[in-house]
């Protein structure tokens, strides 16, 4: 008995959005660890692994191992039924011959079921091999798309270089030639990267419960969990006598300082009327510029964050998240130089509705490994390079 429970039916319809055009059938496989999908696309260049973990389902159960065969174009029409924020549940009966799928809207009484034939396929589970990558890149996701959209109009294929330049993208065309440098932050050389496996994923997910953070995401990540409101009280004469520099800088040079900045710009804001209190007092001049302040401290349109959660409107992000939108980081231990189909890497690209950060993992004569890790699971795919003129 299979009985699954997804908060929005929307991480579903993604995640098939982005396979449906590599993968035509493939197998669900369903354990009490949660659901995991491998398939490779008809012409075995490219694989694609998906999991997603017991831990991001709002209630599951699974009494024993068993596979769904489903043809994904059929499965997306029926995940097309269902609203992004419905309640998507996935039921299945020991040796059922049918998936039971049930949305279940959150803002009214509206309660859809639909059944999905199930199929026998077979198909063989490959032991991806634990390697240790020579080259590792993490970066925006969206910023990944941009540039194998771009370079996919000039030719087919594209060089990826990894050097202590940074990583090129380039592509030659028939009618025109095209690259893309990305230059990176933190360490160049002398780290060797590879992603966890499958047990590293389970053990982080049953001890805290968080997404699990590169290497220099956890460095940062302290910085946002010591900002808490007792440190904003602290702050408050340091907000009252340096409130214009700092204004002034964020507005010139567009760049936030995660220690202290943001905190005194969130104290700023939702401290404003008792700011115009105590400085009640002062002389017009200082008035002035207390009120230029105050309009100009308004202008970033940053989302307010207190222990790393965002406050107020917005899409959710937390500041580092928002802080880490634009950056880029490179680790190396040699030089690697890889080409590959633009085609595939396009198709990889779609997975950026998930998530706003793509890992990539290179080693010279072995496949490319793209990842794109969400809440509750990840995405995975593994690319054979170009050999030659082939």
């Amino acid at each position: 008995m299979l009985e699954a429970k997804l908060a929005e039916a929307s991480i579903l319809k993604k995640l098939l959005d982005a396979i449906k055009e590599l993968v035509n059938d493939a197998n669900f496989e369903c354990n009490e660890e949660g659901i995991n999908l491998q398939a490779m696309d008809n012409s075995h260049v490219a694989l694609v692994a998906v999991k997603l973990q017991q831990t991001g389902f709002r209630k599951y159960r699974c009494d024993r191992p068993m596979p769904l065969g489903v043809n994904i174009a059929s499965l997306t029409k029926v995940l097309k039924c269902a609203k992004d924020d419905d309640l998507c549940t996935l039921k299945a009966a020991d040796e059922a011959d049918v998936l039971n799928l049930v949305y279940e809207a959150k803002n009214s009484d509206r309660i859809a079921e639909y059944d999905l034939k199930l199929m026998d396929i077979d198909s063989d589970q490959l032991a991806i091999p634990d390697t240790e990558y020579d080259a590792y890149i993490k970066f925006p996701a969206n910023e990944f798309s941009r540039i194998v959209r771009d370079l996919a109009s000039l030719g087919e294929s594209v060089r990826i270089d990894v050097s202590k330049e940074g990583v090129r993208f380039a592509s030659d065309g028939e009618a025109a030639n095209g690259s893309v440098l990305l230059k990176g932050q933190g360490p160049i050389t002398g780290v060797t990267n590879r992603p966890k496996s499958s047990e590293e994923e389970d053990e982080d997910a049953e001890g805290s419960g968080v997404k699990k953070e590169d290497a220099a995401g956890a460095k940062e990540k302290p910085k946002v969990e010591e900002i808490s409101e007792d440190d904003e009280e602290d702050e408050k004469p340091k907000v009252k006598k340096e409130k214009k520099t700092k204004v002034k800088k964020e507005k010139a040079d567009g760049d936030v300082d995660m220690d202290g900045e943001d905190d005194e710009k969130e104290y700023e804001d939702e401290g404003e009327e008792e700011v115009d209190n105590e400085d009640s007092d002062e002389e017009g001049d200082g008035k002035k510029r207390k009120k230029k302040e105050s309009s100009s401290g308004k202008s970033p349109k940053k989302p307010r964050t207190v222990n790393g959660q965002a406050k107020g409107k917005g899409k959710g992000k937390s500041k580092e998240d928002d802080g880490e939108d634009s950056e880029i980081l490179i680790q190396m231990n040699s030089h690697v130089s890889l080409t590959f189909s633009l085609k595939y890497l396009v198709n990889f690209s779609k997975s950026a509705s998930l998530t706003n950060k793509v890992e990539l993992y290179m080693s010279n004569d072995v496949p490319l490994l793209v990842s794109y890790d969400f809440g509750p699971g990840y995405i995975r795919y593994y690319l054979a390079p170009k050999i030659g003129d082939d």
